[in-house]
């Protein structure tokens, strides 16, 4: 267990008023006919996190149990629930077949068993939805109805914890800030929400603005993705091209305009062959996580200030991180125990 799994634990324990759901800032929504709210008892993330998406699907990639996935990942995005077909908003999520048969048949059964012993180990899990070829539509109230009520069986069968919103196509935020926080309401404070936005979606004027402006009173973390981009406007004004400490720095001190810095981490594909573009050695993530928590091993740009609580680091995928020979996770996880306590 890592140190920064051991101090979430005790900071639980001793300020459990931490955790208060704050005033919320964005619009009232209708509450959904839901269940009464039924807390998940999941234990806090620890301070400076390692998130990893495990693979629902076989491509290049080595297929995993969920047994497999090592331990220094401490937040796991089940990638990803699938659109359901019998009723519009809806999604649904059951171990792929294919990845079934090139684990020797991997079972739904044996995945829950997986996930429990996980969790009991201080792993924390989250559906995502949406992903490279996933698309959602909850521009009507029917539609978001279908799905929180899919979302809320998914995450009660499974035993998660939260939502991952990986959305990469046009979405309607209205419905899903609607649907997001009818699934709080449902769960509880404890509740982990997620975002995984691509890098042009969080400038200024970016399509995933006004979702992370409603929803960052209940948001845990947005790991926004730092490959498969073009170049950028950082925060300063000054344009960066992808794959330097510049870039990722600069690219998150946009965010942290807008979000606490507990609320902010770095999204890096795990291996040269996880991403199209935007791979930078393990070595370039510590160092913008030195630069954006302490202002030391900045590039030329360095942030007006340090930011401490900044939250930790996620990876696509702890699949490819594993076919890389976890030089991704061994070397951020180890990396993340050094950073400052808030």
């Amino acid at each position: 267990m890592h140190l920064r799994r051991i101090t979430a634990a005790l900071a639980v324990a001793a300020f459990p008023l931490a955790f208060a759901t704050a005033p919320a800032t964005a619009a009232t929504v209708p509450e959904h006919d839901a269940p009464e709210s039924t807390k998940l008892g999941s234990s806090a993330l620890p301070e400076h996190q390692l998130t990893g998406y495990w693979q629902n699907f076989v491509n290049n990639a080595e297929p995993l149990r969920m047994s497999d996935v090592p331990a220094d990942y401490d937040l796991v995005a089940l990638a990803f629930a699938q659109s359901d077909p019998t009723s519009p908003g809806a999604v649904r999520f059951n171990v792929d077949s294919e990845l079934s048969n090139a684990l020797g048949g991997y079972t739904d059964a044996q995945l829950k068993s997986d996930i429990a012993t996980k969790k009991s180990q201080g792993t924390d899990f989250v559906m995502s939805i949406g992903g490279a070829k996933g698309s959602l539509d909850l521009s009507t109230e029917q539609r978001v109805n279908n799905f929180v009520d899919s979302m809320i069986g998914i995450i009660e069968n499974y035993d998660l914890d939260g939502l991952d919103i990986d959305l990469e196509s046009n979405f309607d935020t209205a419905g899903m800030t609607s649907a997001a926080r009818q699934l709080r309401q449902h769960f509880g404070q404890d509740f982990i929400l997620t975002m995984a936005p691509q890098t042009l979606y969080v400038q200024p004027d970016g399509s995933y603005m006004p979702l992370i402006n409603n929803l960052s009173d209940i948001i845990t973390v947005v790991h926004t993705q730092y490959y498969n981009s073009g170049s950028m406007f950082g925060c300063e004004g000054n344009i960066h091209s992808q794959g330097s400490v510049d870039f990722i720095t600069a690219q998150a001190c946009n965010l942290l305009d807008t979000l606490r810095a507990d609320q902010v981490s770095l999204g890096l594909p795990a291996s040269p062959s996880a991403a199209g573009s935007g791979y930078v050695d393990p070595s370039v993530v510590t160092d913008a996580l030195d630069c954006l928590s302490e202002s030391t091993n900045c590039g030329d740009f360095v942030p007006g200030e340090a930011h401490p609580s900044v939250s930790g680091v996620m990876t696509w995928s702890i699949n490819w991180d594993v076919s890389n020979g976890r030089n991704f996770s061994r070397t951020v996880a180890d990396h993340l125990d050094t950073l400052p306590s808030s």
